[in-house]
């Protein structure tokens, strides 16, 4: 009789296995690769506005407790990342990286440079990112800046010959109308590869 019960739970119990097996895994997809799912992508940046905020949605506040990060609330700017080119590939730091274009309106802006995991790349010349106040601009108002293992001229950024890098780009005091006007376009800087091993 015990081994006819048993039968009979198996699926039920198989099921139940499943359910918590895609539950959590899916739980912790959504934690571990992304910051939730309020996602604004421009080009190959992409944004979580309300992360910071009270209104972040519960993908966004676990994703938050996991890696520690402090995300800028909407009063104090935008934050962007980018993890692959304009073509969709991934960011590769053993490539030249040119990052091209022209940047919205805001009180200040940083871009820094960091492996896949989020840390910041040792490096002899100590160099991880720039601000509005220091990069070399072009006359027409557009930044150019270079991320590659060798030293270049101009506003150049080394990868460590990493093969998976990720940007982030914060906007302090940006207007968050920004992003409305330009979700799908082309108001952040293009982010090209070349010279790929």
């Amino acid at each position: 009789m015990f081994s006819g019960l048993a039968v009979r739970l198996l699926p039920l119990l198989f099921t139940l296995l499943a359910a918590i097996l895609l539950g959590l895994g899916g739980t912790w997809y959504m934690v571990a690769s992304s910051r939730g799912l309020d996602r604004v992508s421009i080009g190959p940046w992409q944004s979580w506005p309300r992360a910071g905020t009270v209104n972040a949605d519960p993908y966004a506040r676990a994703a938050i407790a996991h890696s520690g990060d402090l995300p800028l609330e909407l009063a104090d700017g935008l934050m962007f990342f980018a993890t692959a080119d304009d073509d969709g590939a991934a960011l590769d730091g053993r490539c030249e990286i040119r990052i091209r274009g022209t940047l919205p309106s805001a009180r200040l802006w940083t871009l820094t440079v960091m492996d896949h995991e989020g840390r910041l790349i040792a490096n002899d010349a100590r160099r991880y990112g720039f601000t509005s106040s220091e990069v070399v601009y072009r006359p027409d108002g557009a930044v150019e800046m270079v991320l590659s293992p060798r030293a270049r001229p101009g506003n150049w950024l080394p990868t460590g010959a990493r093969t998976r890098l990720q940007l982030a780009l914060r906007l302090h005091d940006a207007p968050f109308a920004f992003l409305s006007e330009a979700e799908g376009g082309s108001a952040l800087p293009a982010i090209v590869q070349e010279h790929c091993p």
